[in-house]
Formats: structure tokens, C-alpha cells, sequence
């Protein structure tokens, strides 16, 4: 990891994994700290990218893609170069929420969203069916977002 935490640090990263818009005020309480001490933390966190990125969830009752899917993917060909064409094309298709290289069954699996079982018929057609080196997918469709996050247990 390269950069040693306190239980300070560990209580501002679990406030900001809640609320990356926290005040310092709010931040300072949280750790014991003085305002300035949390503002030079919070920055050394960022600069050694234990922080990677801050980001607005959004709510996707309210636009237009209201469904998700969870698709496995298994690969024909495994060569590093086919892994890393594969990957390229999931992170650069705006509808692939998650990409994962996994063990077992599949190669990949994605989490996708789509407005509707049309729009997503057609992101398999550029995913999948045009590209060559994809064997077959299985697709799962969501039935309710029960639990979403990426904050870890710290």
C-alpha cells in the first residue's frame, strides 16, 4: 500500500466512503483532529490515491436506464492480447457500469444497464456478436438493486 494509516485517517475514509462532500468541520469531529490537520490528511490521501476517485451516485429510477444485467462472458481465445482488446472495448462502452476478469466459468463479467431489453439487445450486437473472439455469454437480469456500493469494510 505505501502509506500508513492511523485510526484518524481510517475515520475520515469511512466518512468519506458515506459522503465524499463531508466538511472538514464534520471530518474534524469525526477524527478528533483539528481542521487543518484533516485538510492535510484528506489531501495526502488523495495524492497517494488511497482516495481514487469521488463520484455523484446516481438514482437510475430517475433517467432512462432503468435496467440492469449481469453478463458473463467467456472468451475463445485467452492470449494477453485478446484479454486486454476485451477489456479496452468494455471500458470504453458507456452502457458497462463494472468490468471484472474473473477464474471460473467466465473470462469476464460485466454489470450493464440499458433503458429497455431493445437497448440492450443492441449493446450485446457491439459487445458480443461483433467480436469474434467472444465464445458465448450468459445474461442474468436484475430484479431489485437489494445493496449497491464499492466502500470497503475499514
Amino acid at each position: 500500500m505505501g502509506t500508513e494509516l492511523d485510526a484518524a485517517d481510517l475515520a475520515i475514509l469511512r466518512v468519506l466512503q458515506e459522503d465524499c462532500r463531508t466538511g472538514l468541520d464534520r471530518l474534524s469531529q469525526a477524527c478528533g483532529l483539528s481542521v487543518p490537520s484533516v485538510q492535510r490528511r484528506v489531501k495526502r490521501l488523495r495524492d497517494s490515491k488511497l482516495i481514487a476517485k469521488e463520484v455523484a451516485v446516481l438514482d437510475p429510477a430517475r433517467f432512462a436506464y432503468k435496467m440492469t444485467f449481469i453478463v458473463m462472458v467467456e472468451l475463445d481465445r485467452e492470449s494477453l492480447q485478446q484479454l486486454d482488446l476485451f477489456r479496452k472495448r468494455a471500458k470504453a462502452e458507456p452502457q458497462v457500469q463494472q468490468c471484472y476478469y474473473v477464474t471460473g466459468e467466465a473470462d469476464f463479467i460485466l454489470i450493464c444497464t440499458a433503458r429497455d431489453m431493445e437497448d440492450f439487445e443492441a449493446l450485446t450486437h457491439r459487445l458480443f456478436f461483433e467480436n469474434s473472439n467472444v465464445r458465448r455469454f450468459r445474461t442474468s437480469v436484475t430484479m431489485d438493486r437489494a445493496k449497491v456500493g464499492l466502500g470497503l469494510p475499514i
